[in-house]
């Protein structure tokens, strides 16, 4: 007797750990499918984020600071130039307005105009130079002067009023500055182009290290930097890259600039964490 109360107490004890383990195992198996399912999203969004990753950047991947300036300088300085003519042209396409095929979208002022209405006259759009020419004094000669990841349409008016500016914090607005402001030593663009501004700058300054006679163009911590080969200000550019991340305007361009025209990329659009990186 005493044999058969201890195999039904066994059986009880299995059936209840068998009944725990069959109440346990739907949580279990939904606690994997979540899991699952976050993994695949996360890489799917890492997929996305870095396409050009083992191909374009390979030389890139896994480095930082110096060696990683000095790979992206190599890989992004093989490009096709552009005359200072054709950029006209390119920038119709480039920065053409998503609801407006026959208009272009103006950088500093978020104006939509007119894509005929290129030239030197009130009204009319002009080659903004993001990276001021006079900072290195590279002019408008095939090279940094015609480089189509830092040139933008502009009001001519508008253009004016940024000049050579370094780019900092704070100023006074102005007519049809669409929130951009400026003061006597500097230039502050709307919100929604500050990381734009700050990837341009940061790819002039790992395009341009000193070759092909050209001088080396470096950002530093300084406004009012005047014709020496730097822009500033370091820390604010690095600031707004962080609090303006690439949107589809900004990535589309990218894509353009190197499927159609220069055959180069701003890595910066890519992996804006790169900026932190060598910086």
């Amino acid at each position: 007797m005493l044999a058969i109360r201890i195999r039904r107490r066994k059986i009880a004890v299995l059936a209840t750990a068998a009944a725990l383990a069959g109440l346990a195992a739907p949580s279990l198996a939904a606690t994997t499918a979540t899991a699952s399912a976050t993994a695949t999203a996360t890489a799917t969004a890492t997929a996305t984020a870095t396409a050009y990753d083992s191909t374009y950047y390979e030389d890139a991947i896994g480095k930082t600071g110096a060696s990683l300036k000095s790979s992206l300088h190599a890989i992004i300085s093989d490009q096709t130039k552009l005359s200072y003519s054709a950029v006209w042209d390119a920038l119709e396409v480039t920065d053409q307005d998503p609801a407006d095929g026959g208009n272009v979208i103006l950088l500093y002022s978020g104006i939509s105009r007119s894509k005929s209405l290129n030239g030197g006259d009130s009204g009319d759009w002009n080659r903004e130079h993001v990276w001021a020419k006079s900072h290195g004094d590279f002019g408008t000669s095939t090279g940094p002067g015609t480089d189509i990841h830092h040139l933008r349409p502009e009001d001519v008016r508008v253009n004016g009023v940024r000049g050579n500016k370094d780019f900092d914090n704070g100023g006074s607005g102005f007519t049809d500055n669409g929130g951009s402001l400026t003061d006597s030593d500097s230039f502050e663009p709307r919100d929604a182009v500050k990381g734009d501004v700050a990837r341009m700058i940061f790819y002039m300054a790992v395009r341009y290290e000193g070759g092909d006679g050209w001088a080396d163009l470096e950002v530093n911590g300084s406004v009012d930097n005047g014709s020496s080969p730097y822009i500033g200000k370091l820390a604010v550019l690095k600031e707004w890259n962080d609090e303006d991340p690439p949107d589809a305007f900004e990535e589309r361009r990218n894509q353009v600039v190197y499927d159609d025209y220069q055959h180069n990329r701003n890595p910066f659009v890519d992996h804006p964490e790169w900026v932190e990186a060598i910086w």
